[in-house]
């Protein structure tokens, strides 16, 4: 007879399989008391739950920390919401987390998630009814109880940030029977007397502690209230339906009137430095605009009828000037012109001839004598010399030839 075997992995794998198909292994509450609790470096926290009775391996991813509002430590009671699943290596079984809470906070917790789930498909929790917080304001409600470092830490907080503010304190319940409605009264009132924001809020503490600001009727009043709320209620960790409905939610009481008081400083030094700004910019445009008075001066002073008369004069001066130079030189050439040619009608000029020891024969009908033929003895002759004329009679002719 032939035998089925299966190697570990099969079984491991359908041991695994197992859980996977049960739905209530998948989606489980499980109570116990925390031990071996490890944080890894890599995010992931490791401990075990066990009771009188045994003990269950879990892990929660550091993809699931979200659902953790506090820090695990060895003993503290918890209720564990996860899926049970094998690890096939080690062939064992573990409980996967998703959401861990303290024990005795169950039934808050289930109502807390039923009343968010109501009011977030109601729409209360939408960004398109959130209303903007004002920047500058003069008026400031706070809707908490009247003793306590909340209202300590507010008062502190407004005062070094801008002691011009008005704070108007509602001395409101917030924990205990009444506390409900003491708030709602609180944001009505403040409400009806104007203020530019509210704070709401209170200190930190348990779930039940701060279970007045999980309340519906807190919750629709802070919705249905025309200024705008600042939800401050415990410590960062701690998150209720007022943060989700209200316009802001700020994570301490200190950070809400962080939030809602202008720190006046930073306005002043924000305006000086405006003021400096301004003041230089205004220099750089004077500084631009006076370079360009000075071009239009400039251009002005060139283009003046003065200067272009100036201009006008000086251009006739300079070819009046051109004009005596060009008379001179062409007088200068004409002169020289003129001794050149009259040094050659010098060298023409019978007195020239006669100087050099020629003279000039005059005969009758005082025509001169160039040749022996016109003249015959006893003819009385004029001699022209340079310094004077001689008178003579020619006596006798005798031909010559100068070849």
């Amino acid at each position: 007879m032939t035998q089925n075997v299966y190697t570990v992995k099969q079984v491991n794998a359908y041991i695994k399989n197992m859980f996977t198909q049960d739905y209530m292994l998948s989606r489980i509450y499980v109570k116990g008391e925390v031990s071996n609790c490890k944080y890894h470096t890599s995010g992931h926290i490791y401990f075990s739950l066990k009771d009188e009775s045994g003990t269950i391996a879990c892990v929660m991813f550091a993809g699931q920390r979200g659902g953790l509002a506090f820090r695990m430590r060895e003993g503290q009671q918890v209720i564990v919401f996860g899926g049970l699943n094998v690890y096939e290596r080690s062939g064992s079984y573990q409980l996967y987390a998703k959401e861990i809470r303290l024990d005795g906070e169950g039934v808050l917790y289930e109502k807390f998630q039923a009343l968010k789930a109501d009011l977030g498909e109601m729409g209360m929790f939408a960004a398109e009814y959130k209303k903007p917080i004002p920047v500058f304001v003069k008026k400031v409600g706070i809707v908490t109880a009247p003793t306590g470092a909340a209202i300590r830490d507010i008062i502190n907080i407004s005062s070094r940030r801008n002691p011009f503010v008005q704070l108007v304190l509602y001395p409101a319940l917030v924990q205990g029977a009444g506390a409900a409605e003491s708030i709602v009264e609180g944001i009505r009132a403040l409400d009806s007397y104007g203020v530019d924001v509210m704070i709401v809020g209170r200190g930190g503490g348990s779930i039940e502690d701060l279970w007045a600001f999980n309340e519906e009727i807190v919750a629709r009043a802070i919705f249905d209230c025309e200024t705008p709320i600042i939800s401050a209620v415990g410590h960062e960790t701690d998150i209720t339906i007022a943060d989700y409905v209200a316009d802001l939610r700020a994570p301490t009481p200190s950070a809400g009137a962080e939030l809602a008081v202008y720190d006046y400083r930073l306005v002043e030094q924000t305006l000086r430095e405006f003021y400096n700004k301004a003041n230089r910019l205004m220099e750089q445009q004077i500084r631009m605009q006076r370079l360009k008075i000075r071009e239009y001066q400039t251009k002005l002073s060139y283009l003046h009828p003065e200067n272009q008369i100036r201009d006008y004069r000086q251009r006739v001066v300079d070819y009046e000037e051109k004009l005596r130079l060009c008379m001179q030189n062409i007088l200068q050439k004409n002169k020289m012109r003129f001794t050149i040619d009259l040094e050659k009608m010098k060298k023409l000029s019978p007195l020239e001839k006669l100087s050099q020891g020629f003279s000039y024969v005059e005969g009758k009908e005082k025509k001169a004598v160039k040749s022996i033929t016109h003249v015959k003895k006893e003819d009385m002759l004029t001699i022209y010399v340079t310094d004077g004329t001689i008178h003579a009679r020619v006596e006798e002719t005798k031909e010559k030839r100068y070849d």
